[in-house]
């Protein structure tokens, strides 16, 4: 593919200025072809792709552990016009994870160690002008020692999953050795409401043959164009040098920039020959003036104003794009966190694609950003050394962003500690870590004294303040999980009560805390772990009340803005990490309506909840009372149900709720409230499966019983079919007889069932509760012809390895889950001697099914008989069939079922 550089110009105001051509930037995302399989060395099997691109999208969501951490190659022709002969070359890359080597025409040009910070490579030497080049990049996602991240709680995608560009400059021009910034600094260490400060540091690199008399030319521009201040400064630059010019202006009573009004001016730094008056360069950078401090007890403040900030972390990954999202689709992660009312964004754990902060800045959201040295470092110059450079690249390539009030550069560093069996090696271990976390923080306040550092840390206040690791920061953050990965609720707010009296000089923030939310998971009696997103509301609302009765916490920052991959993660959304207030593919959950409702100063109501629903008739009336929740932030609401008024409710923290008897079928519930005179309204149609108590008699016919064993919450399956939990057997109804729930050995979080991955089925929660040492399961339904299909999957058994995330969660060996069992329905054999494990193996979907008639008032009894071990049954579907109709394959059927 030809580019003429005179034809095909795109120029990009984060990475230079659109007025002129003394800088052109080429962006050269399409035309690449791509290979993984390398043999001997060689790749073979070329694709063609386009970038951002990674390889990983498909193994870290499949059922097979493990995902391709390995070399892939990019590849592609570039032809350069020879217009641009003079010019000094570079390719720009904005993220390669993680180490990256370039050739132009076979040669090496040059190489990145770390996937999350852009860089500039030089080319010029390598570029024949006026001819076709080949360019090739070696992308490498492997494991290495001395390369953070070592370990986390998400994926490592490889690939070049960030924007590339050609950039093409004057052979004097702002130096491209500055970490990959655009080597022009601003700070504004002075301002009020009447004046502010501005320093300008420019360095300007000659690669020309001469020395240079140049003018750097700083002009600011308010937002509607207007030039407000223009500096200029006189300079020689000798050959081969690298000159460092600095300018200070001041501008009178400013806009300032905030959450409310991010007032955003613009500065647009020239170099221009003294002597010709030629434009030889020109960049563009954001400017925010705007003062602001930690006070650790009364919290922040921004331009004379507290502010307590409530926001959230965020990772860059998106269903069906993994970590190669294209910028118009990122940005709209920063506003979805400020449609919510948020106005911090804790860009998490690595920094991410530089048009996140310019949406931050333009949107006012308030940002810290911090370098990927997650739960554990490598003791080696190496490690340390690349560590360092991530600190530099993430400091100076975001330098300018106004939005950036903190700089981070470890997080939960001590959750798996090396040498648990050796306390001589794991002290030194300690030590290290300690020099490195000073070290790096020494370099953060040298190179920006003008904003703050932090740590973030798991909840072991002693163990960190042992190695000491809190005095080392100016700002603690903690990762808090009370009520969820262990302890209770009430101890998130003690923690804070005692850190607090115990550093009363330290300004405190909560960096992370959340619960996992499954969409399709609901609750009538939700507990800690069940993974229902009544639970998880319960927990957003419990602890964001504490932090808001709390002056002196700074920030609470919610663990996550959105789902996001993380291969290794089990449960109930394999390789989720569902915490998020977005899903994957970011659909709001209830609780990012909760904090809307709290946070937002635009006036809204949201119905919470599903949209299908399924219950059993009450034992009065025609109906199935359930309890529905509003979110608002109106003072009173007013609920309509299927046209009869149900009453006004008043806003209780944010959540309003009635008790509905719903009937089956549609249902239509309408909530509307008014302020200042504008009404304000929300509304739902709820389909509603209601079961019949009594199967052979009531007011409404059996037609289909979705259940799950063992458990006590909800689903709603890939098919949109709910399921509801059983109940024990009783008379003219429906149940099991015999057993006990099962629960996973040596898990302690779990209520019941397993977070053990399913093979075979995207609905596990179906498979992953059961009924244990089950007799029988009765039905009594009327005559006539059903479909039954019983899901088993073997729970028990295998090797269950511990996640750093889950603390207090160590590796397990279960014993094996050996059993056989007949199963028959109405006395027809279904199963014999059924053997899950040798069969198919632990925790794989089986599903087993069968057509019969019912007669007279039989019913439909399934049984049990146990040759070795327990018996178990995890979930049951019973379909009446009308006449003529055929039976259908299940919903969440594997492909293991059996005939008729």
């Amino acid at each position: 593919m030809r580019f003429l550089f005179s034809l095909y110009i795109v120029l990009l105001p984060a990475l230079a200025v659109a007025q002129t051509h003394s800088r052109i930037v080429v962006k050269i995302n399409e035309g690449w072809i791509f290979s993984k399989e390398i043999k001997g060395g060689n790749p073979v099997q070329w694709q063609p792709i386009t970038i951002p691109h990674t390889w990983n999208l498909q193994d870290v969501v499949d059922d097979i552990p493990g995902y391709y951490r390995g070399v892939g190659v990019y590849k592609r022709k570039l032809f350069v016009d020879k217009k641009l002969q003079g010019k000094q070359l570079y390719l720009f890359f904005e993220g390669v994870n993680q180490v990256a080597e370039i050739y132009i025409n076979g040669k090496k040009a040059g190489n990145h160690i770390g996937g999350y910070s852009g860089f500039y490579v030089p080319v010029t030497a390598l570029i024949m002008a006026g001819e076709e080049n080949e360019i090739v990049v070696r992308s490498d996602n492997s494991f290495d020692r001395n390369i953070a991240p070592l370990s986390a709680d998400f994926t490592f995608y490889g690939g070049i999953y960030r924007d590339v560009f050609l950039v093409a400059v004057e052979p004097l021009h702002f130096s491209m050795n500055e970490n990959g910034s655009n080597a022009v600094y601003i700070s504004t260490p002075s301002v009020t409401k009447t004046s502010a400060k501005v320093h300008i540091k420019a360095i300007v690199s000659n690669e020309g043959k001469t020395t240079r008399k140049i003018r750097i030319w700083s002009t600011i521009f308010a937002r509607s164009g207007r030039i407000v201040a223009v500096k200029t400064t006189r300079a020689f630059v000798e050959q081969g040098d690298d000159k460092t010019i600095l300018q200070e202006v001041t501008i009178t009573h400013p806009d300032l920039w905030s959450p409310e009004a991010p007032q955003l001016y613009r500065m647009v730094t020239e170099i221009i020959d003294d002597e010709t008056g030629k434009l030889l360069d020109a960049v563009n950078n954001p400017l925010g003036l705007r003062w602001f401090h930690f006070d650790a007890e009364k919290g922040f403040f921004l331009n004379g104003k507290p502010y307590k900030l409530v926001g959230t972390s965020r990772h860059q990954d998106y269903q069906g794009l993994g970590n190669a999202v294209p910028d118009e689709t990122a940005v709209k992660d920063v506003q979805w966190l400020k449609q919510m009312g948020g106005n911090f964004l804790r860009i998490a754990h690595y920094p991410q694609d530089p048009c996140i902060l310019r949406a931050c800045d333009s949107l006012g959201i308030l940002a810290s950003v911090e370098i990927p040295i997650v739960n554990e470092i490598t003791e080696s110059d190496s490690f340390t050394m690349n560590c360092r450079n991530m600190q530099l690249e993430m400091i100076r390539q975001n330098y300018n962003h106004p939005s950036v009030i903190i700089w981070c550069y470890m997080n939960e560093v001590l959750l798996r500690p090396h040498y648990n069996d050796d306390k001589i090696k794991q002290g030194t271990y300690f030590t290290s870590i300690a020099r490195l976390a000073r070290m790096l923080d020494s370099i953060t306040r040298a190179e920006d004294p003008h904003r703050y550092t932090m740590m973030a840390h798991h909840g072991d206040y002693n163990k960190y303040r042992d190695v000491g690791l809190l005095d080392i920061p100016m700002i603690v953050g903690w990762n808090l999980y009370s009520g969820w990965y262990g302890a209770k609720l009430s101890d998130f707010p003690a923690f804070l009560d005692s850190f607090h009296k115990k550093h009363p000089m330290t300004p405190l923030v909560v960096s992370e805390y959340g619960a996992d939310a499954d969409p399709r998971i609901s609750s009538l009696e939700p507990v800690r772990f069940d993974k229902s997103v009544e639970y998880t509301t319960r927990f957003h609302q419990y602890y964001l009340e504490e932090m808001l009765k709390r002056p002196f916490v700074s920030a609470a920052m919610v663990w996550n803005l959105a789902d996001f991959n993380s291969e290794t993660r089990n449960e109930s959304m394999p390789h989720i990490n569902n915490k998020g207030l977005l899903t994957w593919d970011r659909i709001p959950k209830d609780a990012y309506y909760y904090y809307q409702a709290i946070l937002s100063k635009i006036q809204f109501v949201k119905i919470l909840g599903r949209k299908k629903m399924a219950g059993v008739i009450d034992s009065i009336g025609n109906c199935c009372t359930r309890s529905i929740q509003v979110a608002s932030n109106l003072p009173d609401l007013l609920l309509k149900f299927n046209g009869k008024e149900l009453g006004w409710q008043k806003n209780n923290n944010g959540l309003f709720e009635w008790r509905i008897s719903f009937v089956d079928g549609p249902n239509e519930v309408e909530v509307k409230g008014m302020k200042n005179g504008k009404t304000v309204m929300d509304k739902s149609i709820i389909q509603f499966d209601l079961q019949p108590e009594q199967l052979a008699e009531g007011p409404v016919k059996f037609r289909q019983l979705n259940i799950l064993l063992g458990s006590k919450r909800f689903f709603t399956d890939s098919c949109q079919q709910v399921w509801i939990p059983d109940q024990p057997y009783k008379t003219g109804s429906w149940g099991y007889i015999g057993g006990h729930s099962f629960k996973a050995p040596g898990n302690n979080r779990l209520p019941y069932g397993t977070d053990k991955n399913i093979i075979g089925t995207d609905d596990d929660p179906v498979y992953q509760t059961q009924q244990t040492g089950i007799q029988k399961y009765k039905l009594d339904l009327p005559a006539g012809e059903y479909e039954v299909t019983c899901y088993f999957a073997e729970l028990s058994g295998s090797t269950v390895k511990g996640l750093p995330y889950n603390i207090n969660d160590p590796d397990r060996i279960e014993p094996n889950g050996k059993r056989i069992f007949d199963v028959f329905v109405n006395d027809s054999l279904l199963l014999d001697k059924f053997n899950i494990a040798a069969d198919y193996g632990p925790a794989t979907a089986v599903s087993k099914k069968i057509k019969l008639r019912v007669t007279n008032s039989r019913g439909i009894e399934i049984r049990f008989n146990a040759i070795e071990g327990e018996p178990v049954l995890n979930a049951l579907q019973v379909k009446k069939l009308e006449a003529g109709e055929h039976p259908t394959a299940s919903a969440v059927t594997p492909g293991t079922s059996s005939g008729y």
